[in-house]
């Protein structure tokens, strides 16, 4: 298949580009750059069936020749980066949104949308199932990004709806591993950097508050799963690890796995910081037979590896 794949530069999308070239496909990748890297796909560019076009979507979009698949993947996705850019974010989720949708339609392509685990808010019911429809503060300072990805599933849903379009959306759950930034500003980053620096470990509020990690590979396997299954359209799953975990716990397993000799000091909790977030993933297995397969220890030592040669 030829497979359209935008923020193809950024963590996950660097990752889907090499998953569906491995499996054969033809790959288009889009980027602008504003948090991704080049240095993410330079190993891709050697390969006859990846094609890079630096491009920002909120632009018209138009592609030559057939496409069988879009991911939409671009956006910012770090607390740090949709805050620096909160008008960016909420084009590049809306503007965005609607031009490869219309993309799509065109070429009569399946899209796949990359929607957040943060639609659910701070969430009032516990683990989160697909059906739940959250709790969010439209007008907070996350909502840049929480209110955009809300639009964009509707959006999305929109076109199948009213066009017959093949739309999946995936709720991305926590997600790590090797090509975060190092200055992501997201809570493994943060904690391995400081960890290897020798630095207090930052943690917001008591530590208390839970978060469950999903280790790239796994989440890559799913989105994966979602986009070639045929018999999805319009449907919505929660792709995350459903362990859950403390940032408290967090911070020490980080400082155990990286030998670090750092504290941990407590700062402030920003605003809307969600005190609880773990997936139901029981749709998932069921329709995907997908689960994650890495565990917390094992994901944060292939991580660390990674994070040790470049700090």
């Amino acid at each position: 298949m030829r497979v359209l794949i935008t923020g193809a530069a950024g963590f996950i999308g660097s990752h889907l580009c090499e998953r569906f070239l491995r499996e054969g496909h033809e790959v288009i990748g889009l980027d602008n750059f504003l948090t991704g890297t080049p240095d993410n796909i330079a190993h891709l560019f050697e390969n006859p069936n990846f094609t890079f076009i630096k491009y920002d979507v909120t632009n018209f979009l138009y592609i030559k020749g057939d496409i069988d698949i879009i991911l939409h993947f671009a956006c910012p996705a770090s607390p740090v980066d949709y805050m620096n850019h909160p008008i960016h974010t909420m084009k590049v989720d809306s503007v965005g949104t609607l031009n490869t949708l219309g993309l799509a339609r065109e070429k009569g392509a399946r899209y796949i949308f990359a929607s957040t685990s943060e639609v659910y808010g701070n969430p009032l019911v516990h683990p989160q199932p697909e059906d739940y429809w959250g709790n969010v503060n439209p007008v907070g300072p996350r909502s840049v990004y929480d209110e955009a990805k809300r639009f964009s599933e509707a959006l999305t849903m929109a076109y199948h709806r009213q066009h017959g379009l093949d739309v999946r959306i995936v709720r991305i759950f926590n997600t790590y591993g090797p090509r975060m930034r190092i200055n992501d500003g997201r809570v493994i980053p943060n904690f391995i950097y400081q960890a290897l620096k020798g630095e207090p470990l930052t943690v917001y509020g008591d530590g208390i508050q839970t978060r469950s990690f999903c280790y790239i590979d796994d989440l890559v396997e799913g989105i994966y799963r979602v986009a070639v299954k045929e018999g999805l359209g319009g449907e919505v799953f929660n792709l995350g690890n459903p362990e859950e975990f403390t940032i408290l716990e967090l911070a020490k397993k980080i400082i155990e796995i990286t030998g670090s000799r750092s504290g941990i000091v407590f700062l402030d909790r920003p605003q809307d910081d969600p005190d609880r977030r773990r997936p139901d993933i029981t749709k998932a297995r069921k329709v995907l037979g997908w689960e994650p397969r890495v565990g917390l220890d094992e994901g944060l030592r292939r991580t660390v590896e990674w994070f040790r040669e470049r700090v």
